[in-house]
């Protein structure tokens, strides 16, 4: 048995192609089906079954993904304890939310370009569902995104944090200087938002929807900042991840209301494919995201 094999039989079981499983390893189809025919060999029993143009495990082949993926854990984390010492050098592909990119990245960024300059980083910004799309497919290395928690067996996890949503406006606004304000009263004001369909968006759809609420905001829009530069000094609302806004707030640019019995959040995440390896760049770009001060 041998680790190219094994390593073949993950990436299968993760495309369930050998098309794309000899794509991504840059392999010819013949030679991964001979791989697999001999790893077969070996184990003495069927891994991969043809239904229509489908590849499936078998039953055998499911018990046995299990001991492969440990198998390549630790042949990976072998690798890394050797090369500790050695300077951080390989390509990072990340894929991120706009929120996450535009309030998240750049002090962890700054901190690869001054202490790892080798490492050259590539950022891909979209949803969430078209994020995991890239990752399941090897397109990103790992993603990292403010959502409702995130889960599947296929994924590692190694950053789930909540961050608070709050509904911001003008500290001239006259709600600004209100207490406990009821959801009707908020709800009779114009609105500025996210994009329907955006995370931020349907976290608000979702929970108005649960109270019986249903409303049109006056503006759409992608742009945070744009959002921002229309509050100030308006009657506008808008419902932000407070990490957006922080700054805002902290400069008395926004205020963030008091609504009576409202408490919402989402998570910011960062997740990578069971069968993608864990490398010594991944790691030190999750550890900054979780510890490293974002001024």
């Amino acid at each position: 048995m041998e680790i190219r094999q094994i390593l073949s039989f993950t990436k299968i079981a993760q495309f369930e192609s050998f098309s794309k499983a000899a794509a991504s390893l840059g392999y010819s189809q013949s030679a991964l089906t001979i791989q697999i025919q001999q790893l077969e060999k070996e184990l003495d029993t069927k891994l991969f079954d043809r239904i229509g143009k489908k590849i499936i495990l078998t039953p055998p082949g499911q018990r046995f993904l299990k001991y492969a993926h440990i198998i390549m854990s630790d042949i990976n984390e072998a690798n890394l304890a050797l090369k500790e010492d050695t300077e951080l050098s390989n390509a990072l592909r990340i894929g991120v939310t706009d929120s996450i990119c535009f309030y998240k990245l750049p002090p962890i960024l700054q901190y690869f370009h001054e202490h790892y300059p080798k490492v050259n980083i590539s950022i891909v910004i979209n949803d969430t569902d078209a994020l995991i799309d890239k990752m399941d497919s090897g397109e990103v290395d790992f993603i990292y995104i403010l959502d409702q928690p995130c889960y599947n067996n296929n994924w590692i996890k190694e950053l789930e944090v909540r961050e608070k949503t709050v509904f911001v406006a003008s500290p001239d606004s006259p709600l600004a200087k209100e207490k406990n304000l009821e959801f009707d009263t908020l709800l009779t004001q114009s609105f500025i938002l996210p994009e329907a369909g955006s995370v931020h968006r349907r976290s608000l759809d979702n929970m108005l929807a649960a109270r019986g609420y249903l409303f049109k905001p006056f503006l759409e829009i992608s742009s945070i900042e744009f959002i921002q530069r229309m509050l100030h000094g308006s009657d506008f609302i808008s419902y932000l991840p407070y990490f957006t806004v922080e700054e805002a707030v902290s400069h008395g640019y926004l205020s963030v209301l008091d609504v009576k019995d409202f408490s919402a959040s989402m998570y910011r995440q960062i997740f990578y494919n069971q069968n993608k390896w864990k490398t010594r760049e991944m790691a030190e770009f999750i550890r900054l995201a979780a510890t490293l001060p974002e001024k």
